[in-house]
């Protein structure tokens, strides 16, 4: 990815990134695969199953240094350069929303 980002001059250019969240997280250097923390916004621990739909706040992550919290590379983009694709939001929030309402309500038998 840092090779790619040399070809195309990204350091003189400085271009917003919007792409795939698996693109965004090679290039914020995290780990490929299935890894406790896999967000690059947040602390967010992915094997805790109890607390997937219950918890509210996720503390903000603090440091991209490779050797914490599943990073692997220095990271080749600064964070705020990137925009999040709109579909995955989308797509992430109605499959929340389904998980976390009651599947016998009218409400749910609609949907």
């Amino acid at each position: 990815m840092k090779i790619l980002m040399e070809a195309i001059n990204y350091d003189k250019f400085k271009w917003q990134i919007c792409d795939d969240l698996e693109v965004i997280a090679l290039l914020l250097g995290l780990q490929p695969g299935f890894t406790k923390y896999c967000c690059f916004i947040c602390e967010w621990d992915s094997r805790a199953q109890s607390l997937h739909y219950s918890r509210i706040y996720r503390p903000a992550r603090k440091s991209l240094y490779p050797g914490i919290m599943n990073l692997e590379n220095q990271p080749v983009v600064e964070p705020s350069k990137i925009l999040l694709p709109t579909m995955h939001l989308k797509l992430g929030v109605m499959k929340n929303f389904l998980k976390a309402m009651n599947q016998g309500e009218a409400a749910f038998i609609y949907l």
